[in-house]
């Protein structure tokens, strides 16, 4: 099922005042980012992030470390005024950092004049989403956009 998130009742977006960076990706960074997002999450991911780089501002955030990446968040990628996808590496989960990428995220959304965002196929993690930023699952809204997927 998809949610619907209200942009205009965001959480605050803290600055990056810790040793995890939180910013836009860059463009020379593109093949790093989806060599990354493919090895951790699959090629669709891949495919769906790769349209974040035809965007001007890049429409994808990352949380690095020392010069590793430890998750990133999109959006306008699958569909215009979705956000996602966002993937951040499993011993990284639980510490903020996807938070910190989906508010930053959704606040890009905001800025750009969107009023709702809607996150695609976020039942799993729901309560996630309803945590950090009040979405609300969209009825009737299974099996959304990713009905009638080519197979081969």
């Amino acid at each position: 099922m998809d949610c619907l998130v209200k942009l205009y009742n965001l959480p605050l977006l803290d600055d990056n005042s810790g040793k995890i960076i939180f910013r836009r990706v860059m463009a020379y960074e593109k093949t790093q980012l989806l060599d990354w997002v493919k090895s951790k999450f699959g090629s669709n991911w891949s495919d769906e992030c790769s349209v974040a780089f035809t965007s001007q501002p890049i429409s994808c955030f990352v949380a690095i470390e020392n010069g590793n990446i430890l998750g990133f968040a999109c959006y306008d990628c699958t569909q215009k005024n979705f956000f996602g996808p966002m993937g951040v590496e499993d011993k990284y989960r639980n510490l903020g950092v996807g938070s910190r990428l989906l508010i930053a995220s959704l606040h890009a959304m905001k800025n750009n004049g969107y009023a709702y965002a809607i996150i695609g196929s976020c039942g799993d993690h729901l309560n996630f989403y309803s945590k950090i930023v009040d979405a609300i699952p969209i009825e009737g809204s299974t099996p959304g956009i990713y009905s009638n997927r080519i197979k081969s």
